[in-house]
């Protein structure tokens, strides 16, 4: 008898908590943005572990593209160990967490609570010690999540980042895609990506790929691998992968290329195609309308919100993964849920 692993379980709970959380946190997204337009913060810091940390560079990408802001993701050592006192008068800090127990998450917040204008924790656990450090916290209304690997957290942490800035810049589009979002998630999770299993089955080493809002999707699935499959995976940016690391292609090297929509994508395909051609074994997830695509990223009614979709059909596909290799995706080796680092 097959048991439904907690992983699976809470990867396909993600639409209802992006439909909740949205629901939620509009009114005071909308409260905290007006105070951020007001403080007019020259830069914007992230600070963040793991998945949140991927989350982080999704944050820090949209911030740039639609604020105009310059991000930072802070180095957390350089307050917590090396007690470096920070200029931060002109700076926001924003955190991101699941349990907000962290504190090399925690103290560098306290700092910016401090010492900035302003300070938010995106964090699903509202009675945490990262919670109630910031001056503003943001729910991520996940629920509770068992599985060691992150699922619908780091769809929520997405979200949330997503759903912050948009409230911010009071782009429309960006928010009638987050109302959209949920059904979209649904239609993701029946894009069916177990086609790839087969060449990732016997991989010992993968290289996954993604550019601009991709590489955070990209940084996630690298971990992905490495907690619930025990495959050596390095992610990597497009624009990176041609100054080194490909010199590590051989015939038949696993490549996952995620090619999302948006300015970065003929330049993975012009990538993917360059790849193969190599000998590698390029896995590319695109959208349904680009014709060499091994597996469809469903192309929801945001393009900024395509990897919110491709992680969703990701997590399903990687769970499957583990278990056809013998592993158990919910106790991966040598981990645990809650990770505490000074």
């Amino acid at each position: 008898m097959n048991v439904i692993s907690k992983m699976r379980t809470e990867a396909l709970e993600a639409a209802a908590v992006v439909e909740r959380q949205f629901k939620e946190n509009t009114g005071l997204l909308n409260h905290i943005t007006e105070e951020l337009r007001r403080l007019d913060p020259y830069s914007i810091v992230s600070i963040a572990r793991g998945s949140s940390d991927h989350a982080a560079q999704y944050l820090n990408y949209l911030a740039m593209a639609k604020l105009g802001k310059l991000p930072t993701s802070l180095s957390m050592s350089i307050l917590t160990l090396y007690q470096t006192q920070l200029d931060v008068s002109k700076s926001v800090g924003i955190a991101i967490s699941q349990s907000g127990q962290s504190p090399d998450v925690v103290n560098p917040l306290k700092y910016f609570s401090e010492h900035a204008p302003a300070s938010v924790a995106l964090v699903n656990d509202i009675t945490s010690p990262l919670a109630s450090s910031a001056k503003w916290t943001v729910p991520l209304h996940a629920g509770a999540e068992k599985s060691v690997a992150a699922t619908k957290s780091f769809i929520a942490s997405l979200s949330a980042s997503a759903h912050l800035v948009a409230s911010w810049k009071k782009d429309q589009d960006l928010l009638e895609g987050l109302k959209a979002l949920p059904e979209d998630l649904k239609t993701a999770q029946a894009c069916d990506w177990t086609s790839a299993i087969p060449a990732l089955k016997d991989a010992k080493r993968i290289m996954v790929v993604g550019r601009g809002f991709g590489l955070s999707l990209a940084l996630e699935a690298s971990l992905k691998f490495k907690e619930t499959c025990s495959i050596q995976a390095e992610a990597f940016s497009a624009a990176e992968i041609k100054h080194g690391p490909q010199a590590l292609i051989e015939h038949g090297y696993p490549l996952i290329v995620f090619a999302n929509r948006g300015p970065a994508l003929h330049s993975m395909l012009d990538l993917a195609a360059d790849m193969k051609a190599r000998g590698a074994n390029v896995i590319l997830a695109a959208p349904s309308f680009v014709k060499e695509k091994s597996l469809t990223i469903h192309s929801v009614k945001s393009e900024d919100l395509d990897i919110l979709s491709a992680a969703q059909s990701f997590y399903l596909m990687i769970e499957e993964l583990s278990r056809s290799l013998g592993l158990n995706p919910d106790e991966p080796r040598h981990l645990s849920k809650v990770t505490k680092t000074n």
